[in-house]
Order: C-alpha cells, then sequence, then structure tokens
C-alpha cells in the first residue's frame, strides 16, 4: 500500500513539474513575443488589425472609424542584415468631419516601409533605415492626397529588463500625383516606451506627431496602451487597448477624445 502510494505521488510529482515546466515555456514564448512586438523591425511575421475611433471632431462634433491593417514581413537578405516591410492601409469612415451631415467612408492612402537592419541587436540597441512612399490608395476625395510620395524613414529603440525605449521618424515629399491637389512635405514622429512583464502584458505609451511642413499645422496624438500575448487555439495572438488624446490639431480637426484597439496576428517561426 505504502510502495503503490508512493509510486501515485511521485506520477502526480512528475505531472506537477511537466505542467510547470509548460506554464514557464509558454510565458517564456509570451514574453519573447512581447519582446519583439514592442519592436516595429523585429524579425516576427505579423498582421497587425489597429482601430482608432475619435470623437468631437471639430465644430460639428464629428466622428472617424480608422482601422489601419498593417502587416510586417522580415526577409532576410543576408546572415547580418534583415529587410523589414510594414505596410499600413488604412480603412477609413467619418461623419460630420467636412461639413455637417457629411459622410466619407473607403481606403485612405498607403504608408509603405523598408527598413534595413542589423539581424541581431547589439548590447540591446537595434536601428534600422531605409525608404518609406506614400501611395495614393485613397477611394474618396477627402480621404488621399492623391500624391505619390517619397522619402527615408528610420527608427532606434533600445531593449533592456522588459523595458523598450525608442522612435521611429519619416518625411514624405510628393514627387507625382493630380496636379490640382497641393504639394507634400510631411514629417511623422513617434517615440515610444513599453514595458513588458514575464506573462506577456505589457503597458506603454507613445506619441504620434505630424508635422505638415507646406500648411504649416502639426498634429500630436498621446496613445497609452495596455497589452497582453495569449494563443486562441494554435494561433498566437496580442490584444491592445487605450484611449487617444489628441493634444493638438490644425483648426477644425481636432477630437475632443479617442480610444484605440487592436489585435495582431503573430506567425512567429
Amino acid at each position: 500500500m505504502k510502495r503503490t502510494v508512493f509510486i501515485m505521488l511521485l506520477i502526480g510529482g512528475l505531472g506537477c513539474s511537466h505542467l510547470l515546466l509548460a506554464q514557464e515555456t509558454n510565458q517564456s514564448d509570451a514574453a519573447e513575443l512581447a519582446k519583439k512586438l514592442s519592436n516595429p523591425i523585429a524579425s516576427l511575421i505579423s498582421v497587425p488589425l489597429q482601430n482608432n475611433t475619435d470623437l468631437g471632431i471639430g465644430a460639428n462634433g464629428g466622428s472617424r472609424n480608422t482601422l489601419n491593417i498593417q502587416p510586417v514581413v522580415p526577409l532576410s537578405l543576408t546572415e547580418d542584415i534583415n529587410l523589414i516591410v510594414r505596410w499600413v492601409q488604412p480603412v477609413i469612415s467619418q461623419y460630420n468631419v467636412t461639413g455637417s451631415g457629411k459622410h466619407e467612408s473607403g481606403l485612405g492612402d498607403a504608408v509603405v516601409s523598408a527598413f534595413f537592419s542589423p539581424a541581431e541587436a547589439k548590447n540591446g540597441l537595434t536601428w534600422g533605415v531605409g525608404p518609406v512612399l506614400l501611395v495614393p490608395t485613397g477611394t474618396n476625395d477627402y480621404l488621399t492626397a492623391k500624391k505619390l510620395g517619397i522619402g527615408p524613414t528610420a527608427v532606434a529603440l533600445y531593449q533592456a529588463n522588459g523595458m523598450t525605449f525608442g522612435a521611429l521618424v519619416n518625411q514624405v515629399w510628393s514627387i507625382a500625383g493630380d496636379k490640382d491637389r497641393s504639394d507634400l512635405s510631411s514629417m511623422f514622429f513617434q517615440p515610444f516606451f513599453t514595458y513588458n512583464w514575464k506573462s506577456g502584458a505589457g503597458i506603454g505609451a507613445n506619441f504620434e506627431v505630424t508635422q505638415n511642413w507646406k500648411g504649416n499645422t502639426t498634429t500630436v496624438w498621446l496613445n497609452p496602451i495596455l497589452t497582453a500575448v495569449t494563443s486562441l487555439g494554435k494561433q498566437k495572438t496580442q490584444f491592445l487597448f487605450g484611449p487617444r488624446l489628441n493634444l493638438a490639431a490644425p483648426d477644425g480637426g481636432k477630437a475632443d477624445f479617442g480610444v484605440r484597439a487592436g489585435v495582431v496576428f503573430l506567425f512567429p517561426k
């Protein structure tokens, strides 16, 4: 009887050990995925769906919903250099923004970036540089600049002890498009910070600053965010949620409040 109890306890102990090992492995995987997701140029295939809902825009109290479809595809060029391609395609629906009772919906213009980046970070520091394109994919006159634009983009970040600090910047000049539309010269600057726990949960914030040099206008958003990495069946997924605060905008374009929510489908190697 004692021998049977001992064997049962031994089997139970082994089962608990395997369970604890699986939990630790899952936490380790989640933490590593969260770390990569905090890095815009990580070698990780992902398809983020980021939804921004902004309310109280302008004198008419308009609303705008923007779904950004943002696939990221890393390519290994050599043992030391990766190419990270990011496509941001907005899908927009807005009410009372261009005028009382007015409604526009459709695709906005796409932003396509390509970052040449070291395959391995050194001392927690990594960076990437490359070209950025503004592609006139907009399907509504109010949602597109009708201009093809090009310019440089760069990102740099540092990661250590669950923390990520960094910034992304790009500058776009129009080079072709509708002659009846004004030429473009626009800079986008995004400093960001994230802290991730070992569970894969995270907290952070970023600023999104857009400077229109031609129109001499500045738009600033502050986006605090909560994130969590989990599995939906076998599909690795990150969820994110947080408020959006419009700190500055051109006359008549400032929103009272906004909300960001999203899901990221992950395809680790």
